[in-house]
């Protein structure tokens, strides 16, 4: 990582070995493109902390086009983010496969272009990144060559970051690499006298824009068509000197057309009634653009309403919104909406730390927070009145945001916070509404002081729209989690009985994803002189598969207890469920345990083999004779398996939800529970099971439910 200044005017930073004030970033930068043909692209440097990528330079193109990812957490769903975590060249050739690999970055920019990120990295450390884009596609991909060229460019930008590292440089942002501007005043900028009065000539009208969309020649049937003089338009921007075509559909055909490098077309209405064509003809440097009177329009046609350019610091907001929403769709629970603040707001916004408030029974509650060194920090607040003095209450209480530049006057509005500093210099209480009711605050914390413009504010307003119909559901969601999932473990034994002779230990976790009811069950109970196990998954995750395994559950207990052997209390369930006439089917593992013997009798009804660790360590999934699934066949039979079971054996009953995943096969799966069975076995029955559930799944999550249990013979 690297000391990155955002002091973008600052002169290039001395990096040791190279000359000073070398802008080391932007020849690389541009050596890269000019090798490979690219048609733009950027250098981005990973910050210390939090670890941020963000982007030190752009070229070829306005970076109001990258704006939504102009900072970027190593855990976004970009290319750039994915090449440096994953130290490797990420390839995306065409605008499908970004929709599938990136569909965030697809859906702000749905042009086809080819792209290329690789992390800037040495076998040690990453110092950033780097992407290249190309218009069009590129079916044919990276040559070897190319890959090998722009693989060794970095590596070298990487040793030259190293060194300014280890010598404590900064590393500045530096200039954007855009074409010279046009924009000279004069007509006589672009050509001999000659040329111009040719142009003057013409019955239509000629404009020169630069890749910002600001007009650096006009002709005089321009300006006439556009009704607007010459000496207004040139230096500015058209849609600024021309108000009728700022309009925001125009703005993805004016992306469009720099991307693709293609000729593109629209019409637009000039008031009261004049229908104008405009074609545009992009190049690397910017855009011509022939304005001629449209002929046969009567109406706007929104399928030929290809637009022109639009305003930098519009289109930002345009692009962020877009981006953000794609993400906020995403979000599930309350922590997925407080990450994604911090992974996706934050960041572009410049904000160091936030926290999300919402309120119960009249009081403030944190409902999360992130960026904050001490976490007591903000949650002080959780529990205090909704009507007391403080900006947090008050922002929820009115739905009015509040916006303190530093601390000397949050301090002044609100003397009440006198001695509770937190650390930060500047802040923004949004309120987060939603169908016109506040359902919390989100804070945004500010290392520096720092003035919100008109323009910022009405950005953050409405991005915090947006965040309160995320919020709104996932706070939804979550109660409904709370309830589904406590409704499941109120199903489920709270506890395991002591049972003479065996050492038991059970775990169960619902599923990550999505909110329904699991089916999984267990149980262990005594049965005379004998003991009874059993672990089952009832088909569906809703209420009726949670009320059936309740109802399952319970008879193959009473079926257990009036001396059923084994097969019959199977086979009793079997036609109980039948008869019930559910749709609904069921798995079910059944075990009569007799430690004193040295014995167990299963039986098997479709649900997967237990596996069994013998006292020397061997684990081996046992071939359990069975039958169908429950409530399939009124007649099935459920033949039994006897084993032995020593002293020190240890059985391992779970549901398919332990060993499933997508993409990875049964078997395979299987031999992994047993090889980590064999090398952790001899573990304490609690720390074993929270090993084997957490093993798996404690990254990705789970998307099934699962049910394990642990039956170790003892010697007394």
């Amino acid at each position: 990582m690297v000391a990155v200044s955002d002091d973008r005017s600052s002169p290039a930073a001395h990096v040791p070995g190279e000359p000073d004030g070398l802008p080391v970033l932007s020849l690389a930068l541009a050596a890269m493109m000019e090798d490979v043909h690219a048609h733009s692209g950027a250098v981005y440097l990973l910050g210390a902390d939090p670890p941020v990528l963000e982007m030190a330079v752009m070229a070829g193109l306005p970076r109001a086009f990258a704006a939504p990812w102009e900072r970027v957490t190593l855990h976004s769903p970009v290319p750039v983010a994915d090449a440096v975590r994953e130290r490797r060249l990420v390839w995306v050739g065409d605008g499908e496969e970004m929709a599938r690999s990136f569909p965030r970055v697809a859906v702000v920019l749905p042009y086809p272009f080819a792209l290329v990120a690789l992390p800037v990295a040495t076998e040690s450390a990453a110092y950033g990144a780097v992407f290249l884009t190309w218009p069009g596609s590129r079916p044919e991909g990276l040559s070897e060559r190319e890959r090998a060229h722009l693989t060794a460019a970095c590596g070298r930008l990487a040793v030259r970051l190293e060194r300014a590292a280890a010598a404590s440089v900064p590393v500045h942002p530096e200039p954007d690499l855009l074409a010279a501007p046009v924009v000279g005043g004069a007509p006589g900028t672009l050509g001999s006298l000659e040329a111009v009065r040719m142009v003057g000539r013409l019955p239509y009208g000629l404009c020169s824009l630069d890749l910002h969309g600001r007009v650096g020649y006009a002709n005089p049937a321009a300006a006439a068509l556009l009704d607007v003089p010459v000496s207004t338009l040139i230096g500015t921007q058209l849609w600024t000197s021309v108000p009728w075509l700022n309009d925001p559909v125009y703005e993805d055909r004016y992306r469009a057309a720099l991307f693709s490098q293609q000729a593109t077309s629209f019409v637009a209405l000039r008031p009261p009634g004049t229908w104008l064509s405009f074609r545009m003809y992009p190049t690397r440097t910017g855009l011509s653009v022939r304005i001629s009177r449209a002929r046969g329009v009567s109406r706007p046609d929104p399928a030929a309403s290809v637009t022109d350019e639009a305003a930098p610091p519009r289109l930002v907001t345009v692009s962020r919104v877009v981006s953000l929403t794609g993400a906020l769709s995403e979000a599930v629970s309350v922590q997925d909406v407080v990450q994604l603040i911090a992974d996706e707001v934050a960041p572009t916004v410049g904000s160091q730390a936030l926290v999300v408030l919402g309120s119960r029974a009249g009081r403030l509650h944190v409902l999360g927070h992130r960026g904050y060194p001490d976490p007591r920090i903000p949650e002080r607040f959780d529990g205090s009145p909704l009507t007391e003095r403080i900006p947090g209450a008050q922002v929820l209480r009115t739905g009015v945001p509040a916006f303190f530049e530093s601390w000397e006057q949050l301090r002044h509005l609100y003397p009440a916070r006198r001695g509770t500093h937190d650390g930060f210099a500047a802040w923004a209480y949004l309120p987060l509404i939603t169908s016109g009711r506040p359902v919390g605050t989100c804070v945004l914390a500010y290392g520096r002081p720092h003035i919100f413009t008109t323009e910022e504010r009405a950005i953050l307003t409405s991005l915090a729209g947006l965040i309160a119909q995320a919020l709104d559901r996932a706070l939804l969601y979550d109660a409904k989690h709370r309830m589904a999932h406590g409704l499941q473990e109120a199903l489920l034994p709270h506890s395991l009985p002591a049972v003479p002779g065996i050492e038991a230990a059970a775990r169960y976790l619902p599923a990550t994803r999505g909110m329904d009811i699991g089916g999984d069950f267990y149980d262990l109970m005594p049965a005379g002189a004998t003991a009874a196990a059993v672990i089952g998954d009832v088909q569906g995750h809703n209420a009726t598969a949670a009320g059936l395994m309740g109802q399952v559950r319970t008879a193959i207990r009473a079926y257990t207890t009036v001396g059923q052997a084994p097969q019959e209390v199977v086979r009793s369930t079997n036609r109980l469920l039948i008869d019930l006439g559910t749709e609904l089917f069921a798995s079910c593992l059944y075990l009569r345990l007799d430690p004193a013997r040295g014995r167990a009798v299963l039986a098997r009804a479709g649900h997967p083999p237990p596996l069994l660790r013998r006292p020397d360590g061997r684990v081996r999934a046992l071939d359990v004779e069975g039958g169908p699934l429950l409530g399939v066949d009124p007649s099935a039979a459920y033949p039994c398996t006897e084993i032995d079971l020593a002293p020190g054996s240890l059985l391992v009953l779970y549901t398919d939800g332990l060993v499933e995943s997508p993409g990875v096969d049964f078997d395979d799966a299987l031999d992994d529970l047993g090889r980590r069975l064999a090398d952790a076995g001899d573990l304490p029955l609690d720390e074993l099971a929270d090993h084997l559930v957490r093993h798996e799944h404690g990254a990705q999550g789970h998307p099934d439910d699962i049910a394990l249990m642990l039956l170790r013979a003892r010697g007394d």
